[in-house]
């Protein structure tokens, strides 16, 4: 078992403190009272038919009024008949299964700290930083395009590559469409950077959730927004909670089948604030473990982004500074993200 401290050579993830059976969980798990979860309230989050997506001209004006009033009423919601074949979606869940299975050391060959690798294991949310850890490991890895990052991905499973291979490609493609409805709901042009989207980035992040046996003390993913425009997210089970516009949070459902959709920091900053990124957290169960795999798609690491040109008038004046992808990556190495969110430091008026 990798023991706990700092680095690869002292290293604990929560996977092997699930099978060592332990009965509470270390102290550095433990949240202060006022950060715990509670009971959350429950809610109906949008469920948007993408069935006539085979079809972009049939794709109707009430769909994209819908995805219109879920960006800018919740800032996510969930797709069903979306594209992406079952079978595609199991195997990519299989071989994540099979991935945090494997023993310590096969998994400790793709550690790192460094939040800019391309490919990384690890676990909490960032372990150098954290002040208190998540109950959660993960495998992050570059995935677009996928000729330039697949053979750096993980070789064991034998078939980790070719089944998440598929799912990935299947959701850069779910993306994109996604994108494009989005921007036709603010009034842009479906086809609005292009060109920029399809030479952006996707990072997939493929999460692990440990049964816990102190549910109530801590988190899987402490409070956070995503740093891209848009996320899709594969689950298991529930375990996702957002907060909504009261500051509650908020269980969002699960839909056999269906993808959540949330929307990212960089979706906030290029609609000048018209949609908001979702503020998320992932709790834990005390008897089942949960898997999720999680698609964010950015814009390249060095392309500077701000709020798109037709959303700015005197009416509703530039309200963010441009960043990049790279930006946000230093930030996150040198900051605690449950002291402060990133997309908050690009807010140029914030009286």
């Amino acid at each position: 078992m990798e023991q706990q401290g700092n680095g690869a050579s002292s290293f604990t993830s929560a996977v092997s403190l699930h099978k060592l059976g332990v009965s509470s969980i270390p102290q550095r798990y433990v949240l202060p009272p006022s950060q715990r979860p509670h009971l959350p309230l429950s809610t109906t989050l949008p469920i948007i038919d993408l069935s006539t997506l085979r079809d972009q001209s049939l794709v109707s004006r009430s769909t994209i009024n819908e995805i219109r009033i879920a960006c800018k009423e919740i800032g996510c919601f969930q797709v069903i008949n979306h594209g992406i074949d079952q079978s595609v979606m199991d195997e990519a869940l299989e071989v994540s299964t099979q991935f945090f299975n494997l023993p310590s050391a096969e998994k400790m060959r793709l550690f790192s700290e460094d939040v800019h690798k391309p490919v990384r294991y690890g676990t909490s949310l960032n372990q150098a930083r954290d002040e208190v850890y998540c109950w959660r490991d993960f495998i992050k890895h570059y995935s677009h395009p996928i000729s330039d990052w697949i053979h750096m991905w993980p070789s064991n499973p034998s078939n980790y590559r070719k089944s998440m291979g598929k799912y990935v490609k299947a959701v850069q493609i779910l993306q994109n469409q996604l994108l494009e409805m989005i921007f036709e709901s603010l009034g842009l042009n479906r086809s609005y950077l292009h060109e920029e989207i399809n030479g952006g980035s996707q990072t997939l992040a493929v999460n692990c959730y440990p049964a816990c046996p102190e549910p109530g003390l801590t988190l899987g993913i402490h409070p956070h927004s995503d740093y891209g425009s848009i996320t899709v997210l594969l689950q298991t089970r529930s375990g996702l909670e957002i907060k909504d516009k009261n500051n509650n949070w908020t269980s969002v459902p699960f839909v056999e089948g269906a993808l959540v959709v949330q929307l990212g920091d960089q979706m906030e900053v290029m609609s000048n604030g018209q949609y908001k990124s979702v503020i998320h957290r992932a709790t834990v169960n005390g008897d089942e473990k949960r898997f999720s795999i999680a698609s964010l798609h950015s814009f390249a690491m060095d392309r500077k982004m701000g709020p798109a040109v037709e959303l700015v008038d005197d009416q509703h004046p530039k309200s963010y500074k441009e960043f990049c992808f790279r930006e946000f990556l230093d930030f996150i190495s040198c900051n605690d993200i449950t002291k402060g969110r990133f997309v908050d430091t690009l807010k140029l008026n914030k009286l």
